[in-house]
C-alpha cells in the first residue's frame, strides 16, 4: 500500500513538472512546449528546454496555451492579464474579473506578466542602450592630414521615462610641406595647421504625463578651440509633445528655456533664452536607422541674437553589433567673438558598435 503511495504521489510530481509549461500548437501539426518570452503582434518567442528560443510566424500558430499569466497589449492602447488559451480567432485572456477575448489580429505585444511587472520599475542600470562609433583618417605625401572622430550615445526607455546620453570629439590637422623651385636652394617649409577641434556631451531626462505630454530637464556641453570657445554650458527644461511616437517613427515637439553661460578666450557670458525644437527618429528599412534635430536658443534679451543646432545621422548595420554610421552638424551663432565665423560645420563617418538589445 505504502508503495503504491509513493508510485502515485510520483507520477503526480512528474505530470505536474510537464503540465508548468506553455505551450503552441503549429498548423503542421506540432506542438512546441515552453515559456512564452515575448511577441510583437507579427511574430513569437517560445523558449524551450532543448532548442533555446524559438521564433515562430503568427500566422503558423493555431493554438495557445499559457500556464502562467501573460501580459497582453492590444491596438488602442487595450490591455489584460491572465493565463491565455485559444479559440478561433481570438485570444482568450482569464483575466480576475473574467475570460476577456482579445482579437489575435490586433494583438501588439505578450510576455510573461512577472516580466513585465520589472519593467515597471528597472534599476538606473537596466534597460540601455546604443553605440560606440569611431572614424579615422590619414593621408601622406605633399599634404599630410589626420582626422579622429570620436562618439558615444546611449538610451534607457522605459514605460514612464526615458534618459539619452551622449558625448563626442572631432580633432584634425593638416600639415603642408613645400619645395622651393630651382634656382633657389630646395629647403623644404613646413606649415601645419589644426583645422578642427572639438568636443561636445550631454544628457537629457524626460518624464511622460500621458501617451502625448512629457516633461524634460537637460545638460550640454560643447568646446570648440578654433572659435576659440574654452565651454558653452546650457542648462535647460521645458515641455515636449510625442506628435508621431510607433515602432517605425518618432517625432518629438519640444518649448522650454535654459540658462546658458559661454566661456571665450576673450569674454565670457551669461544668457537667459528660449528653447523650440524637433527631433525625428525614422527606421528605413530593417537595416537603417535616421535620425534628425533642429533646436533654436532665442536670446530673451535680444531677440536679434540666437543660437541654432541641426543635426542629422544615419546608422546601416552591417551586422548584429557593427553598422556603419554618417553624421552631420551644423552649429550656428549669430555673435561669436569678433574676427570667428558664425558656422561651425562637423561631417563624420566611421564605424559603429551598438551595445545592449
Amino acid at each position: 500500500m505504502r508503495q503504491l503511495r509513493t508510485i502515485m504521489a510520483l507520477v503526480f510530481v512528474f505530470s505536474s513538472f510537464s503540465a508548468v509549461a506553455d505551450q503552441v500548437s503549429l498548423k503542421n501539426g506540432d506542438r512546441l512546449t515552453g515559456t512564452v518570452v515575448k511577441s510583437d503582434g507579427k511574430t513569437l518567442v517560445l523558449h524551450t528546454t532543448d532548442a533555446g528560443d524559438v521564433t515562430i510566424n503568427w500566422p503558423a500558430i493555431v493554438a495557445i496555451k499559457s500556464d502562467k499569466p501573460l501580459h497582453v497589449q492590444a491596438q488602442a492602447g487595450k490591455t489584460a492579464v491572465g493565463t491565455v488559451t485559444t479559440t478561433d480567432s481570438n485570444l482568450e485572456v482569464a483575466t480576475s474579473a473574467g475570460p476577456v477575448p482579445v482579437p489575435i489580429g490586433s494583438v501588439t505585444a505578450l510576455q510573461q506578466q512577472s516580466e513585465y511587472e520589472k519593467t515597471l520599475h528597472p534599476s538606473l542600470w537596466q534597460e540601455w542602450k546604443g553605440g560606440l562609433n569611431a572614424g579615422f583618417s590619414l593621408t601622406g605625401g605633399n599634404s599630410q592630414t589626420t582626422n579622429l572622430a570620436l562618439g558615444f550615445n546611449a538610451n534607457r526607455q522605459t514605460l514612464n521615462d526615458q534618459i539619452t546620453a551622449y558625448a563626442n570629439s572631432v580633432y584634425a590637422t593638416s600639415k603642408i610641406t613645400t619645395i622651393p623651385a630651382p634656382p633657389a636652394a630646395p629647403t623644404p617649409t613646413t606649415t601645419t595647421s589644426t583645422t578642427a577641434n572639438t568636443a561636445a556631451g550631454g544628457a537629457r531626462y524626460d518624464h511622460n504625463f500621458d501617451q502625448k505630454m512629457f516633461g524634460f530637464v537637460s545638460a550640454d556641453f560643447f568646446a570648440d578651440a578654433l572659435q576659440s570657445l574654452n565651454l558653452r554650458s546650457v542648462l535647460g527644461g521645458g515641455l515636449g509633445y510625442h506628435a508621431i511616437k510607433n515602432d517605425n517613427t518618432t517625432l518629438d515637439l519640444l518649448f522650454g528655456a535654459n540658462y546658458t553661460h559661454e566661456s571665450y578666450v576673450a569674454l565670457s557670458r551669461n544668457l537667459i533664452a528660449l528653447t523650440l525644437g524637433e527631433e525625428l527618429m525614422h527606421k528605413l528599412g530593417k537595416s537603417t536607422v535616421l535620425n534628425e534635430s533642429l533646436s533654436l536658443f532665442p536670446d530673451l534679451n535680444s531677440l536679434d541674437d540666437y543660437r541654432g543646432v541641426f543635426n542629422f545621422a544615419s546608422t546601416t548595420k552591417v551586422s548584429k553589433r557593427l553598422g556603419w554610421q554618417n553624421s552631420f552638424s551644423d552649429v550656428y551663432v549669430t555673435n561669436p567673438p569678433p574676427g570667428k565665423r558664425q558656422n561651425d560645420v562637423i561631417l563624420t563617418t566611421g564605424l559603429n558598435v551598438a551595445f545592449g538589445e
